[in-house]
Parts: C-alpha cells; structure tokens; sequence
C-alpha cells in the first residue's frame, strides 16, 4: 500500500510533529508512506517539499490578502482565520499520483485549496486528519466560547467590522459545504472532544469521522532519561514543574494564568522549580514570575525532552484550547504527572485522580490547587506509562492501516 501524508511541515508545531510521527510508524508497518510538505526542515528522504520558497508564497499572498481586506486590515487577526482560496496544485504531485490513499494534515497556509482538494478526492480516498476545529467552522481555527458553527457561521467575531450574515466567514462555511458535499472525504478527529464538536457542527455532523488519537512514540518517552538532573541544570532535591510549546507567550497557552498559579503556589509556601521549555517572543512575558525558573529555551533533540519530562514532577498546560495536548502527554508517559484543564482534548488524557489532575476553574488559586494536588499525592509511574500506552505511535498506524484498507475495498 502506498500512502502520502500531506502537512505545512514536517517539524514545525505539534500537527508536524505528529504527523511525521504517523509517517514513520506506517513504514515500520510495512507501507510504503511518504510525506510531502509545504515547508522542509528535517532530512528525511521520505519528506519532499511541495515547491520552492517563492511559489509557495503565491497562495500565501493571495489567501491571507484577501483575509486582511474582509477582516477590516486587522494585522492582530490576520492568522487567527484561514481560507484555503489559494494553494498549490498538489493533485498533479507525483507522490500523490502514486499513492492508493492519501492523508490530509494541517494543510492551511496556502498549502492547499479546497478545490485541489476536491480533485483529490476524485482521484482516491482522501483522509482528512483535523488537528483544530477549522474543518467544521466558516475559517477559525478554535471558535473558543462562538457557537455559531451549531448552525451556520456569519458576523464573525474575528472579522470586526467587517462582520455581517453574508460575510467572509459566512461564505467560506458555504464553501466547505460545497466540497463535503462533492467529495467523499472521511475524516478523523485526533480527540474524543473534537469528534463531539464535530458531530455537534453543522458541516460534520452528517459525514464520515472516525476517533484516532496522535501518534506518540510511548517506548521512548518512557525510557530511562539519557541525562541526569545535574547535566539538564536541573536541581536534584525539588519538584520541577514543567510547561512546554513551541512558543510559550503564543495567547493560546494562556501563559499569564500559568505565571500567576505558579506565583500562587511559590507564595503559600511549596518549595518547587519552574522549567519552562519553548520560544518567547515577548521579552517581558516572564516578569512577574516570583518561583525559581529554568527557562532553556527551544529544544529539539528528542532524548534531552524526554530526560526533562522524566525528571519533572508535573507537566502544566493552562492553554484555553487544546485539540488534543501532546505535551501533557509526553510528559505523562516520562512519569511527570499531567496537570490541565479538562473541558477539550485533553480530557482524553486527564482522568482526575488517575491519570493526572484536573483544574476546575480558570483562576490562579485553582491552578495552584491543582499543583499541591500533583506535588502532594503524586500518582505512580508505572500507572501514568500504563495510561499513555494506548497512544503508541504503531497502534495508531494499525488504526490508519484498518481504515485506508476499509476504503480501498469500497473503491
């Protein structure tokens, strides 16, 4: 079987990360799985870049200029919607001739049209992997506490005054409907909170969506750290907290409540250490922060992440939205015990008192409870790897092998 997966890119953010996770784990299954990408950065020869620098900005251009002229020139909002107007034409791509199934990724950013798409799908099965909610909204990415892709998405509040019943995000959600009704897509939610969404939407309550989580590759993570606390200028004798992303200030991660329920929890007394692993673009993100704090920056090799959640004590995420919540997991399987909310894709891995600990407000007190929590009474090892086994990296290609086979034996 042939499979091309197709994503933005191959190491940037957690939808490429997993993404060339899936890749890898369907070669060691026996596949003959390539990846083509908008944007390399690693070197793997299974990975090819769909074009060069200069004609990928083309669909990139025209998608985000027209966003900035229907969002009322907001620069603030320009990459909170995506429209796929504009994209490569990837159907006419060797590897996605080749291929008996293709898989679908994060594929915004002028990556893909919704009209490529289209034509994909003609051709063979197409899977659709949905990282965030953009697939059953009129074009964000997370509709936070907007309901209006129950129904139909119009006056969006993204698009400021420029917002109305028949405007961008109105006619974009018509587009999407346009394609899922002339191309039989089947899609598949990375959570049990995103496939309630999706069953919830208007656009994807009626279509094909299967639950497969992310791909992780559990036997690492939960390996023997290959360096020790004092190699990691980590301190042998104090819980370590650890928060994790590609770029920690990014609104999303809400890193201001994580400050404030750390400073909370410094104040009432609990001798611990912040780690926090990631980009900051905001120089003065961390100012406020009272706790100790060891902040080493981006982090790419795999062993020293996994030998920094395995000598943590907690793994936070405070994030307002996660369709899934890889670091939680990560850590979880390393032995640190996952602390975060539980209102979305992370209650797939946060079962309260057993697999991690939940916080039950958006406060900096319950914050810092839910950290005592961990500190205090914290759960055994050997149950947190048990809990993140189900996530292992060829589980889940078996799962995308079961279902690529099911559709080719429709076609």
């Amino acid at each position: 079987m042939k499979i091309t997966l197709i994503n933005h890119s191959d190491t940037l953010g957690g939808a490429s990360v997993v993404t060339f996770r899936l890749m890898e784990a369907l070669c060691r299954a026996g596949v003959d799985a390539r990846l083509l990408v908008g944007r390399k950065n690693g070197d793997s020869l299974r990975v090819a870049e769909a074009a060069g620098s200069r004609r990928r900005m083309i669909p990139f251009l025209a998608e985000h200029a027209s966003i900035f002229s229907h969002n009322g020139f907001s620069r603030s909002r320009l990459f909170r919607i995506s429209i796929a107007n504009a994209g490569l034409p990837l159907d006419r791509h060797p590897w996605v001739i080749d291929a008996d199934v293709v898989i679908l990724n994060w594929i915004n950013q002028g990556l893909l049209s919704l009209d490529t798409i289209k034509r994909m799908a003609r051709m063979k099965p197409v899977i659709w992997t949905m990282h965030d909610m953009w697939n059953l909204t009129g074009g964000c990415h997370h509709a936070g506490s907007c309901t209006r892709y129950l129904t139909h998405c119009a006056d969006c509040p993204l698009l400021g005054f420029m917002a109305g019943p028949k405007d961008l995000s109105s006619r974009h959600f018509d587009a999407k409907q346009r394609l899922y009704d002339s191309a039989p897509l089947t899609f598949v939610a990375v959570s049990s909170w995103l496939r309630d969404r999706a069953a919830e939407s208007a656009l994807l309550c009626c279509r094909d969506v299967r639950l497969i989580h992310n791909p992780f590759p559990i036997d690492a993570l939960c390996a023997e750290p290959a360096f020790s606390p004092s190699e990691l200028g980590l301190p042998a004798d104090r819980p370590v907290i650890m928060l994790s992303a590609a770029r920690l200030d990014d609104p999303v991660k809400d890193l201001p409540l994580a400050v404030a329920g750390l400073n909370e929890l410094h104040l009432s007394g609990t001798d611990a250490v912040a780690l926090m692993i990631g980009a900051i673009k905001n120089p003065d993100a961390l100012a406020g922060l009272k706790i100790p704090l060891i902040a080493p920056g981006p982090i790419y090799d795999k062993s020293r992440l996994q030998a920094f959640a395995a000598h943590s004590s907690v793994v936070l995420s405070t994030s307002t939205f996660e369709s899934f919540g890889a670091t939680l997991l990560e850590g979880q399987a390393a032995g640190a015990v996952p602390v975060g909310f539980t209102h979305d894709g992370r209650a797939d891995i946060i079962t309260d008192g057993i697999s991690g600990y939940a916080i039950t407000d958006r406060t900096p007190d319950a914050v810092a409870q839910a950290l005592r929590r961990a500190l205090t009474d914290p759960l055994p090892r050997a149950d947190l790897i048990r809990a993140a086994a189900r996530y292992s990296s060829d589980t889940v290609a078996n799962r995308y092998i079961a279902l690529c086979e099911q559709l080719l034996g429709r076609r």
